[in-house]
């Protein structure tokens, strides 16, 4: 028998028509059966959310708007027209900060001259080192490797200031 935690939750089959109301109570039971503390939890969040919404006209119109314009009723059963895009990229191989910690500048050029183009914008993306945005864009693996060296050595070296005493 599996553990709950390692057991995938099957949603029921939905369907086309119908309250998608009817589909809460056998979504919570089904999760309560797995995670209890977390169904008990979810429950009371949509239950505190409703009757304030209720309440509240300006949360019911601001909590309308967050949702999209549709019914829910339309978003629980349609199935979608397109596929979604994917917008995270993969873990980079390894990781770079600890490269150059224990081996160096030199070391860290290397490792990284042995990966490919997307290898090399999976790290950039992993750790943020593309803030304005142009990097990911480079065909040149060696400019993708220099922009990832500086970061790295950057962030390494940045507080040094405030790690010597006034006497070194």
């Amino acid at each position: 028998m599996t553990e709950p935690s390692e057991r995938a939750i099957q949603p029921e089959p939905r369907q086309a028509h119908g309250d998608p109301l009817d589909l809460l109570q056998p979504a919570i039971d089904e999760l309560k059966a797995v995670n209890p503390d977390l169904a008990l939890a979810l429950a009371g969040l949509v239950s505190a959310v409703s009757a304030e919404a209720a309440r509240n006209k300006r949360l019911a119109t601001a909590l309308s708007d967050a949702l999209g314009p549709q019914r829910m009723e339309e978003k629980v059963g349609a199935p979608r027209a397109t596929p979604t895009r994917r917008t995270r990229r993969s873990a980079g191989p390894w990781d770079p900060f600890s490269v150059y910690a224990e081996h160096g500048e030199q070391t860290l050029r290397e490792r990284l001259s042995a990966l490919d183009l997307e290898q090399l914008r999976d790290i950039l993306a992993e750790h943020g080192m593309d803030t304005d945005r142009l990097a990911m864009k480079w065909r040149d693996t060696g400019r993708v490797v220099n922009r990832i060296v500086e970061r790295v050595m950057d962030r390494a070296a940045k507080g040094d200031a405030f790690r010597t005493g006034p006497d070194q």
